[in-house]
């Protein structure tokens, strides 16, 4: 049985990761690509779907855990009346092949270890061939191989590879387990130690270049090197999260695949990267977003894969059970063909960050691009679309999304006037000016005071909440003010914040879905931009409160079960944590000058 989403921790060679549980087992791992078939899958059904656990045999005392400094590499230790273990969880950078190591080392006493390594290929679903060759045991199934080495002694049981062992104080017994494609020879064998100590100095020289330093850092860090971890080195492309079908309600069937890279987080990563001085991944993720939107304006999707693939089909393992029987289990993504026009304005706010920062740019080629998405985004900013949230019915007037294809145009001449770049600036200036308009008059509700989820909505969405920060409306305008105090008042369970309003569901009826921890910060950021700095430090405390005990989040909260739900851990809460107490720290030491999100 998979354990509760915030018992699990990271780890990743920056392309691809695992989780793994306090009990020391590896249930989610999708090899070699983050979004490649899962081998353990046990997190979305049982043990016999996949998964590597490494435990005492015997009665558990205590269990803690931790990463080891500023890395990825994961310390679990088991306590129990024999001894002590700890139980060092990695996976090296990428060289020729993928590799986890976990390294057994004994700290006091004798501690009888039992390991139990299921391998399912295939999404939980393809039970491989498993032979032993020299000292290594080696599983094929199809296009996917593994290796396994180690000094202890195996032995096939009901399907699954076991070994029981004793570790002594001052002992170390390891286990690799290395990935390969199987039509090739087995991946050479790694030295576990050495690979330890690099795997520690790439991560301590990669965090020596953060140049943030205040409030959080702690946190702040983690989350960094969180985001480091979601990002697809060979392309620069940076994963919404490592799974899919975590559920954003338990029990519920609203389950997506999340391993797959969104335009609209696009903004907020490159602040959050280059607020933290990592203008080489902030340059990475541009070049990445220059190539996966190339072509025809017209087919730009909101999601694309991790080498920019564009064709992402949906469809479902039925075989596996659903993480706490939350079904279906989905693999895919159907919203990559909706059109959702607020994408269009994170793109060109993106490049236009980008410049304001002196990444160092291909400008004709940016530019070029830019040109082509504002003359398509003339045609259809007025047409309905699917919204900031990938709503699954009837299109409609959202307003985040109206407002998104204003800022895609007030970027485009602001870069144009800024750099001396050749636009259509009239035109430009002219589409700004009917959009704002449309805006103001169809989408705020003056019996609500708010800006609502859509026009002719008496409904709100969270989203509206980064208005002042996209500089749609500065946050004194009365209209921004009532929007905050509605949200406040109808979309705040238990002090998180709701992205969609309760009042569209049956009286009596609980939430769709859990708080959205982003949406928690965004309210966090608009008091910030408002001068409320109490009021922001209470809310970024509360995200910062729920954080697991190795600093990750997913992508909502449970208030009432007190448990993470959604896809874990999730980008966009880390990114919006990263921006938020940044935000606040500038906000603090300039007293009244609050910091803004994004150059305007």
């Amino acid at each position: 049985m998979s354990q509760r989403i915030e018992d699990y921790a990271l780890i990743g060679d920056c392309e691809t990761a695992a989780l793994v549980g306090r009990n020391g087992s590896i249930d989610w791992l999708c090899w070699p690509a983050f979004d490649s078939d899962a081998c353990f899958a046990a997190i979305l059904g049982s043990d016999k779907n996949g998964r590597w656990l490494v435990t005492p045999a015997e009665d558990v005392t205590s269990i803690s855990r931790r990463y080891l400094g500023n890395t990825l590499i994961l310390e679990t230790r088991f306590e129990t009346k024999s001894g002590t273990v700890a139980l060092i969880d990695f996976m090296p950078p990428r060289g020729k092949a993928s590799d986890i190591v976990r390294l057994v080392r004994g700290v006091s006493g004798a501690v009888k270890m039992r390991m139990e390594l299921v391998i399912r290929f295939g999404f939980g679903f393809d039970i491989p061939w498993v032979r032993r060759i020299d000292h290594s045991l080696m599983a094929i199934a199809g296009q996917d191989m593994t290796v396994l080495r180690t000094p202890v002694e195996t032995r096939g049981e009901d399907l699954t590879t076991v070994a029981d062992f004793e570790v002594k104080a001052g002992e170390t017994v390891p286990f690799v387990l290395t990935y390969g494609p199987s039509h090739l020879e087995p991946p050479a064998p790694i030295d576990p130690e050495i690979a330890l100590q690099d795997t520690e100095k790439f991560w301590q020289d990669w965090c020596g270049h953060c140049t943030r330093d205040g409030d959080y850092q702690d946190l702040v860090m983690r989350s960094l090197i969180t985001l480091k971890a979601l990002t697809f080195a060979p392309t620069g492309g940076i994963v919404a999260a490592p799974t899919t079908s975590l559920p954003e309600k338990l029990g519920g069937s609203r389950n997506w695949d999340y391993r797959f890279c969104w335009l609209r987080d696009a903004t907020f990563t490159l602040l959050a990267l280059m607020n933290s001085g990592y203008t080489e991944e902030a340059l990475a993720w541009h070049n990445w977003l220059l190539r996966a939107a190339a072509g025809s304006p017209a087919n730009m999707q909101i999601m694309y894969g991790i080498w920019g693939q564009r064709r992402l089909l949906e469809w479902e393992a039925g075989w596996l059970e659903g993480y706490e029987g939350a079904k279906p289990v989905r693999v895919g993504n159907a919203a990559h063909a909706q059109l959702q026009l607020d994408v269009y304005g994170e793109l060109i706010d993106a490049f236009h960050q980008s410049r304001m920062a002196k990444l160092k740019l291909d400008d004709e080629t940016t530019w070029a691009l830019e040109c082509a998405v504002l003359n398509h985004l003339a045609e259809v900013w007025d047409r309905p679309d699917h919204g900031i949230w990938e709503r699954r019915g009837q299109p409609r007037h959202y307003v985040f999304s109206k407002v998104m294809t204003w800022v895609a145009f007030d970027r485009g001449i602001k870069s144009a006037e800024t750099f001396g770049f050749k636009a259509p600036l009239l035109h430009w200036r002219t589409l700004r000016e009917a959009i704002h308009r449309d805006v103001c008059n169809r989408g705020f509700d003056v019996e609500e005071n708010a800006f609502v989820e859509s026009y002719g909505s008496k409904l709100l969405d969270a989203s509206v909440l980064l208005l002042p920060a996209v500089g749609f409306l500065p946050p004194s305008d009365p209209r921004i003010r009532g929007t905050i105090a509605a949200v406040e008042t109808c979309l705040v369970r238990d002090g998180f914040v709701l992205r969609h309003d309760p009042r569209e569901l049956p009286a009596g009826q609980p939430p769709l879905e859990g708080a959205f921890l982003a949406c928690s910060l965004w309210l966090a950021d608009a008091h910030v931009l408002a001068g409320d700095l109490d009021k922001a430090q209470i809310l970024l405390d509360r995200v910062a409160g729920i954080a697991n005990d190795v600093g990750l989040l997913a992508e909502e909260y449970d208030s009432v079960a007190r448990r993470q739900t959604g896809n874990f851990p999730q980008a966009l809460t880390h990114i919006a944590l990263i921006n938020t107490a940044h935000n606040l720290s500038a906000a603090r030491q300039q007293c009244d000058k609050p910091a803004v999100q994004r150059s305007k």
